[in-house]
């Protein structure tokens, strides 16, 4: 990690080991020996998902620790936290930019400081280790939101990929406090990193980079949603628009290896007659470096953005591109597999509350268990709909208790 975790020593007896402790037991990226793996793409014998259709349209110590100051020290105590929400009372696209464009200097995620500055080297310091798989997420809350199920998230990438590397692109994460969070994971020896984002520079080079040049000069409409959030959707696209891999969310419980997932898109929703997809989401991405569908993302995030609709700039984002490069009048040069909703998203958000329940009865504890199987042999993964989900517990016997139980290493999500 990028800071110390802070020790404050108790007894005067510890005080040597404190010391040592400060000196040597940094949060870093711990350097794990393993034996070069060959990865053959077409062979995923641990799956039995099919796709929807194929489309063919043509070191690990990351730097020095950094040192704590008042540019990088943990300042996730504030709120709201980079939610730059426009006052629901303020409806006027001219009275929104100009409520943005007066509120700019509140939003931290804009701003540059030590860490932003280090952005580009230590990704790709990070970056330059010999991964199993590298897989990415943007956490845009405060480092103290960061609890149980999102670490269960984190644990599942590694319970599958012991020889991944997981970049998570965190303003509050990179931070004294997110050193502690992901500390257990860091002793296990697991290849993580929270690194602070430099927008300007992540943009730099892509379809969004004028579109964010506006923004920041307070030019662009936020919408009435949280900027934050529309962020983290360009974020994903970009990030692996310029480096290649796997993007998942915070909510997703990852169930086995993505080994074998190439350039791969999944299904919210299906047509129950046609069995075409109706709507995509944008929760799962795995996608090579440079890839033309990434960029035709982002050209239309900054052709027709609009921060006021729900999912506008996200799932259906995804939904309404695919659509155009899938269709009858689709360009020569994509190549993309769009999954079926039991590959990413096997439990519709109308219906995930159902999971965190204990079964009542012997019927229900049999429907549990077979569906936890189902999920098993069928899915990669389960997204958790944290929106829908967040106020439920996860109780003993459950389905998700179940499936947290099987994919957990510290497993103290509870």
């Amino acid at each position: 990690m990028s800071e110390r975790c802070a020790i404050t020593p108790i007894l005067p007896a510890i005080l040597l080991a404190a010391i040592i402790f400060l000196i040597c037991g940094d949060c870093i990226i711990y350097k794990v020996s393993f034996p070069t793996v060959s990865i053959d793409e077409k062979d995923n014998s641990n799956s039995t998902i099919a796709p929807i259709a194929q489309v063919h349209t043509e070191p690990t110590l990351v730097g020095e620790p950094l040192q704590s100051s008042p540019n990088n020290r943990d300042d996730n105590d504030s709120e709201p936290f980079d939610s730059l929400v426009v006052p629901s009372n303020i409806s006027g696209k001219k009275e929104r930019i100009d409520w943005f464009r007066k509120h700019l200097p509140d939003f931290r995620i804009l701003q540059s400081n030590n860490l932003t500055q280090k952005f580009h080297d230590r990704f790709l310091e990070f970056l330059s280790q010999k991964c199993e798989t590298q897989f990415f997420m943007t956490w845009v809350s405060p480092a103290r939101s960061f609890r149980g199920r999102e670490l269960m998230a984190v644990e599942s990438v590694f319970k599958s990929h012991p020889r991944g590397c997981l970049t998570i692109l965190s303003r509050t994460l990179d931070s004294e406090r997110g050193c502690q969070i992901l500390k257990p994971l860091l002793d296990h020896g697991f290849k993580i990193q929270a690194i602070t984002p430099d927008l300007p520079s992540l943009f730099k080079n892509t379809p969004v980079e004028a579109w964010f040049d506006e923004l920041k000069r307070g030019k662009k409409d936020p919408g009435q949603i949280p900027l934050a959030q529309n962020l983290s959707n360009l974020m994903r696209l970009a990030v692996l628009y310029k480096y290649g891999g796997v993007y998942i969310d915070t909510d997703f419980i990852v169930l086995k290896s993505f080994i074998g997932l190439k350039n791969s898109i999944g299904a919210q929703s299906i047509d129950p007659v046609s069995k075409n997809w109706r709507i995509l989401n944008n929760a799962v991405l795995v996608f090579d470096k440079n890839h033309p569908l990434l960029e035709k993302f982002m050209e239309d995030f900054a052709s027709n953005f609009d921060g006021s609709r729900w999912g506008y700039n996200g799932p259906f984002l995804v939904s309404r591109v695919m659509s155009k490069v899938t269709g009858a009048t689709a360009r020569p040069g994509f190549n993309v597999t769009v999954l079926p909703p039991a590959a990413f998203y096997p439990v519709d958000w109308t219906k995930i509350g159902e999971l965190f329940k204990k079964p009542e009865n012997q019927a229900a504890a049999s429907w549990a268990k077979a569906k936890q199987a189902q999920i098993n042999k069928e899915a990669y993964g389960i997204h958790l709909w944290n929106k829908q989900s967040k106020s439920h517990i996860t109780q003993k016997g459950s389905v998700i208790e179940r499936l947290f139980s099987d994919h957990c290493i510290i497993c103290s999500y509870t």
